[in-house]
């Protein structure tokens, strides 16, 4: 995911654009460039690196003017380099940055290059540039040589666009990729997130799929694909230029907990077009690696196994492939079979986890078809040293428990297990309709966060209690291993996970009245299952924590508290929907029992060592 940026106004934007940059570089490290409209010429500036570097660069060659685009990459196609740093130029007239994976961008380049069109980067977008200064010989305005740009391009895109010869103009394009324009007076400014405009303004305009924006010091105006005049909603912001810091929130952990709407939908920007994930969203060649999956093998640590763990249900019932998950440290030393044409993958939240990264080496080494890895930081040796890379964009997770880490890290997966499932033979329909709820995500999350209070009055009945059980039936038997996690990480409380079936197997044991079991109830086939199961709970007197389904008929009573989703929730969503009242309950828990809920003992947030 990278970071966008651009400002035209009657004042030097390059320091408006510098400070966007900083406040986007969570999106990708591994370049950063400017360039500034003058009437001789685009200016540019770029470098290898953090926008630090980009500082650097400026400062020794400054450079200044009123109209200007910014950019902060994370690689898709082409190496980190700076000849592959946005923006990118056609001649001196036109300049772009872009967001996004443009699919067909090979059969467009070919077509430059025997026009007469020279490369010199290896990215996509460089096409879209070359493209654009076509256009221009013959379209009476950039604005119409961009839509002409536009109607070519396959995939998924946010461009901004700026010309030499049209003073004070930006213009925009959005195809799956989120982008905003923030208003000023006398001045309007882009970013691909609204943090970056915080310092400058609080007045946004949201474009939606297909609208192309013409940018302004007077104003804005948006047409879509057709050119038809469409009008946006203008919102005013509620963030503060201090939105990245912890805010109001008490504690980082539970900012990052209400992050995660925002999240997730930045996992799943760019990654989704036309009702399907597309291929490119892993790599440029994902498509021809997937076709040839027999089988997958993922491999993780901590929170990012019990991912593995719900990612093993949504691939072998959607996909109809095999596949086994095991923690890191175990797996790198033992002998391993590897299946013929296995996809290994691994997922963490840092990239640099000791056990994660030396398993990642040994498979490698082992035969698998290719690898593959879920992961939050561009620039880390997980994603350099892996074949394909589907990044979960959480954006900087300061508390030590992961939550958005975690939920981003079921997004991402999800949307592996579709492409997978599309080249074994998912309907098309049957991918429009899964797509369709992952896109509901947000919201639903969202919901989940108005149960807060409810949740943390709960929580007082944990304040005096030393252990809990956890209990799940099929992909929920992941996610209250993940609660459990999350109860023992930040609150010392001993809690344990099992699969609903195994009480009667030992743990029913433990189970008396000072003895809380928490789990979580959808809607699913194995409901009724579940209730037998948590009978068994009762019947030894234990005391029931319930977050169930809106229309699963619990009754509430004596050493039962039941907490009622605010909506029902499909079993493609569960997981990641699930995950929230659990985070929150052991939030809560945690403040009562005053422990540090963001630096907890004796723990660090990435394990560089084994």
């Amino acid at each position: 995911m990278c970071g966008i940026v651009g400002a035209t106004g009657e004042r030097n934007v390059v320091p408006i654009l510098m400070e966007g940059l900083r406040r986007l570089e969570y999106r990708g490290y591994d370049s950063a460039g400017v360039a500034i409209r003058h009437d001789d010429g685009i200016q540019r500036r770029r470098a290898m690196g953090k926008v630090a570097k980009l500082e650097a660069a400026i400062d020794a060659d400054p450079i200044e003017g009123r109209t200007g685009i910014a950019h902060t990459r994370w690689a898709t196609h082409g190496v980190p380099s700076e000849s592959n740093a946005h923006p990118h130029i056609s001649g001196s007239d036109i300049a772009v940055v872009h967001n996004g994976i443009i699919e067909n961008h090979e059969a467009l380049r070919a077509d430059l290059v025997e026009k007469g069109y020279v490369f010199t980067s290896e990215t996509d977008t460089e096409v879209i540039a070359h493209r654009i200064h076509m256009h221009l010989q013959s379209k009476d305005n950039l604005e119409q040589a961009v839509h002409k740009t536009v109607g070519e391009l396959e995939g998924a895109y946010a461009l901004v666009v700026m010309s030499k010869v049209e003073s004070g103009t930006l213009i925009l394009a959005r195809e799956g990729c989120p982008v905003v324009i923030g208003l000023g007076i006398g001045e309007n400014f882009v970013a691909s997130d609204v943090a970056a405009l915080l310092p400058v303004t609080r007045k946004f305009m949201f474009l939606e799929e297909g609208d192309i924006a013409v940018v302004t010091r007077e104003g804005v105006v948006v047409t879509d694909l057709a050119g038809t005049l469409v009008k946006r909603k203008v919102s005013e912001s509620e963030l503060s230029a201090d939105a990245v810091e912890r805010g109001h929130f008490r504690h980082y952990m539970l900012k990052e907990i209400y992050e995660q709407s925002r999240a997730v939908a930045e996992t799943l920007a760019e990654r989704i077009s036309d009702g399907k994930v597309l291929d490119a969203a892993l790599g440029p060649t994902a498509g021809d690696i997937l076709d040839k999956v027999q089988s997958v093998h993922i491999v993780a640590c901590g929170t990012s196994y019990h991912a593995g763990l719900v990612a093993r249900y949504w691939i072998e019932e959607h996909c109809n492939v095999a596949c086994t998950v095991e923690i890191a440290s175990e797996y790198r030393y033992r002998r391993v079979v590897v299946p013929n044409n296995s996809l290994f993958i691994t997922i963490s939240q840092s990239g640099e986890t000791a056990d994660t990264l030396a398993a990642l080496r040994k498979a490698k080494e082992s035969g698998y078809i290719a690898t593959l890895a879920i992961c939050n930081v561009p620039e880390s040796s997980l994603v350099r040293e892996s074949e394909l890379v589907m990044m979960t964009r959480a954006g900087p997770e300061i508390g030590v428990a992961s939550t958005k880490a975690f939920t981003t890290q079921l997004a991402a997966l999800a949307m592996v297990a579709l492409v997978l499932a599309r080249h074994h033979g998912m309907s098309a329909k049957r991918e429009r309709e899964l797509t369709g709820q992952l896109l509901e995500l947000p919201g639903l999350i969202d919901q989940m966060l108005t149960l807060d209070e409810d949740i943390e009055r709960m929580s007082g009945e944990f304040a005096e209690l030393h252990h809990a059980l956890f209990l799940g039936r099929g992909a929920q038997n992941p996610v209250a291993m993940e609660g459990a996690l999350k109860l023992k990480e930040i609150s010392y409380i001993h809690a344990e996970a099992y699969p609903a079936g195994e009480l009667k197997h030992g743990p029913l044991a433990l189970v008396d009245e000072s003895m809380p079991i928490v789990t979580v109830a959808p809607n699913d086939d194995l409901l009724e299952k579940l209730k037998s199961n948590l009978q068994e709970v009762r019947a030894r007197g234990g005391q029931l924590f319930v977050f169930a389904d809106p229309n699963v008929h619990f009754e509430e009573g004596d050493g039962i508290y039941l907490m009622r989703m605010p909506i029902h929730i499909e079993d493609f969503q569960a997981p990641i929907v699930y995950t929230i009242p659990l985070q929150l309950l052991s939030y809560h828990v945690a403040v009562l029992k005053g422990t540090d809920v963001d630096q907890p003992r004796n723990l660090a947030k990435s394990v560089t060592v084994e």
